[in-house]
């Protein structure tokens, strides 16, 4: 098999912050401080990923500006429509031109009670109308105790994946729940060591050439500062970004990272 080199992702959460305005300014500014840089968006892919009510914001933005950025939901319908208040359909993501969708997040997993059941359903809601699903795996305090530090995201992924294509487009984010607005990140060693479980899964359940191409990020506590340390794992290829996303400066440091820590 032929050498396969990923593209390192950056791609930050906003959560339920920053309105429809704020959203506008906010790319804008990141966009405008990442091109005066010079950033190579081929070398590296940025991503933001507003609450809904942003995303035809940003959509029309990036669309009228041609800006290099990519964007995408925080969340996606099992059910493509129908009487599900409250809902989006990934067929309403795909028309905004939603490059990506998160799934399965800890907080959509431990607040709205989302099963692995329910992620699998998602994951292939988003594929069905070609959204590339950012499928969140990773364990609490309480997990990491129990059952080590990579048994729980193997199952969690294994699980996501079932009924796949190999020719899926998947990317899968490693959050260790227990790190993710503590401060305190995994080490790179304790990230590189789930990410390498997670990549045998993806061999396992797609197949050696799907497993080379796809992307594992990790998430939890990404700085800037220590986003280096993470990047020269040889299976991370990128990081989703929370608290440090909402703030352009620090997260365009952070997607710069090759240019100001010399990796």
């Amino acid at each position: 098999m032929a050498a396969v080199t990923r593209t390192p992702f950056i791609a930050g959460n906003w959560k339920m912050n920053l309105d429809h305005l704020q959203a506008i300014a906010f790319v804008q500014k990141l966009a405008w401080s990442l091109q005066d840089a010079k950033h190579d968006f081929d070398a590296v892919e940025v991503a933001v990923f507003p609450p809904f009510t942003d995303l035809r914001s940003v959509q029309t933005l990036v669309s009228a500006d041609k800006l290099p950025l990519a964007y995408g939901a925080q969340d996606v319908s099992a059910q493509d429509s129908g009487a599900f208040t409250g809902e989006i359909s990934g067929s309403f993501l795909s028309q905004l031109d939603c490059r990506y969708v998160i799934i399965g997040h800890s907080e959509r997993r431990t607040l709205h009670n989302e099963t692995d059941e329910v992620v699998k359903a998602k994951t292939a809601a988003a594929l069905k109308h070609g959204v590339t699903p950012v499928i969140c795996v990773g364990e609490t305090a309480e997990d990491l105790e129990k059952h080590g530090s990579s048994a729980v995201p193997v199952s969690q992924l294994r699980t996501a994946l079932e009924g796949v294509s190999a020719d899926a487009d998947v990317v899968v984010a490693y959050e260790p729940v227990w790190a993710i607005g503590s401060g305190q990140a995994a080490t790179p060693d304790q990230a590189e060591q789930v990410a390498a479980a997670l990549r045998a899964v993806l061999t396992e359940s797609l197949g050696e050439d799907a497993a080379a191409r796809t992307r594992i990020l990790y998430g939890g506590s990404v700085k800037s500062g220590n986003i280096a340390g993470f990047m020269r794992e040889p299976n991370v290829d990128g990081a989703l970004v929370g608290g440090a996303s909402l703030d352009a400066t620090e997260f365009s440091n952070i997607a710069r990272f090759q240019k100001h820590v010399g990796v």
